[in-house]
């Protein structure tokens, strides 16, 4: 649901009620993760998606069934597999299962959901956990909850609120979106209820070093995917917002030492991505040093394989061990034979993706493994996990 939340905070601001359909559990090559979502509204307008087309008809109507109930309406989940008469209809084509939870929602009665919408939609933490298999009389409760410990809403029960509350914390801090079992009763015991737990968080970073052409090609390809994009360089003629419209910022500083403030301020974390493109030693061994020593998500250097060989030297004289190396991408990309700046940026673009989702950058053609691998990213609103 947090996927389509810019919609769906706009209709909440205007007081329009809607029908939310909500992946809460998959299995087999399903297109969509949980929390993939597909809402109508009143006049019959619809944002989102469940499976990339196989179902959308069926639940569309689904949801205008329970939208025409009214304030009656109870949410009702409905699970789509593979159908052999009619698999486009009502089933999904690729032979996977999704259960889907159809619900109501007035904003005005439902102030929980509406505020995890305006969190997502604003780039702030939040994480909303709702009760997805359990009693039916507890379908849909909703509990938003904050990184720094402020909770709205209820599942109806005390107990079973604070349970609901830590598993919320635990996955917001992770970034992830999932689904945790409890005990009705808030135990970790007892008769199962469902969470699916949806989490926004503020987008990843991506910090390019170097100012240099290619440079400007990853910084559009980071920003596609969702990144905010930061670009450095320490020489102020070439680090211009003008040579790099798309960054989210400029910074003119040498890179070793913006990468430490940036660290020292708290502003990485382990989603950042770090693409050095500087190729020369001066910059690139004091920055490598200091990357190669945090948990960031992905450290990448262009160079050629004979450069790559010197900067593995040079690691290791300023003390760095062959397990810190071992995370360095070099030379960076994917080997798709690119050779202009946007081909290059798309095989580095490509080689991010694989790393956070556990791909192996293989043709799929002819391939035996899964074309939807089980790693989850971290999710925020630009870039939802699918």
């Amino acid at each position: 649901m947090l996927d389509i939340a810019d919609d769906l905070h706009r209709w909440c601001a205007q007081g329009r009620p809607f029908a939310v359909a909500t992946v809460v559990a998959t299995s087999g090559s399903a297109p969509r993760r949980p929390g993939a979502a597909l809402a109508v509204d009143a006049e019959g307008a619809a944002v989102g998606s469940v499976s990339g087309g196989c179902v959308e008809s069926a639940v569309y109507d689904l949801c205008q069934e329970v939208l025409a109930a009214g304030d009656q309406a109870r949410p009702v989940l409905r699970h789509f597999g593979y159908s052999d008469e009619d698999a486009f209809a009502v089933g999904l084509s690729c032979g996977g299962d999704i259960d889907v939870l159809v619900q109501r929602i007035d904003p005005a009665a439902a102030p929980e959901i509406a505020a995890a919408l305006a969190a997502a939609a604003s780039g702030e933490a939040a994480a909303v956990a709702r009760i997805t298999g359990g009693p039916a009389e507890l379908l849909g409760r909703a509990l938003l909850v904050r990184p720094e410990g402020a909770v709205l809403g209820t599942l109806g029960d005390e107990v079973r609120d604070a349970t609901a509350a830590a598993e919320a914390r635990s996955l917001l801090a992770a970034g992830r979106t999932g689904t945790v079992g409890i005990g009705a009763d808030g135990s970790r015991c007892g008769e199962p209820l469902t969470l699916l737990v949806e989490t926004s968080v503020p987008p990843p970073r991506m910090l390019v070093f170097g100012a240099i052409d290619f440079a400007a090609a990853l910084v559009r390809a980071g920003a596609f995917l969702g990144y905010r994009v930061t670009l450095c360089d320490a020489r102020p003629v070439f680090a211009t917002p003008r040579r790099f419209p798309d960054a989210d910022a400029v910074v003119v500083d040498w890179p070793h030492r913006y990468l430490a403030a940036e660290a020292d301020a708290g502003r990485l974390d382990a989603r950042t991505v770090v693409c050095v493109l500087t190729h020369d030693a001066k910059f690139d061994i004091p920055l490598l040093e200091i990357a190669l020593r945090m948990p960031l998500a992905y450290v990448g250097a262009m160079g050629s394989r004979r450069t790559h060989l010197d900067r593995l030297d040079r690691l290791r004289e300023a003390g760095l061990r062959d397990l810190d190396l071992a995370r360095l991408h070099s030379p960076i990309g994917l080997d798709l034979g690119a050779r202009t700046p946007e081909e290059t940026a798309l095989s580095i673009a490509a080689e991010i993706v694989a790393h956070r989702h556990g791909g192996t950058g293989a043709p799929l053609t002819g391939a035996h493994t899964p074309i939807h691998h089980d790693r989850e990213p971290a999710r925020h609103r630009n870039h939802p996990a699918a």
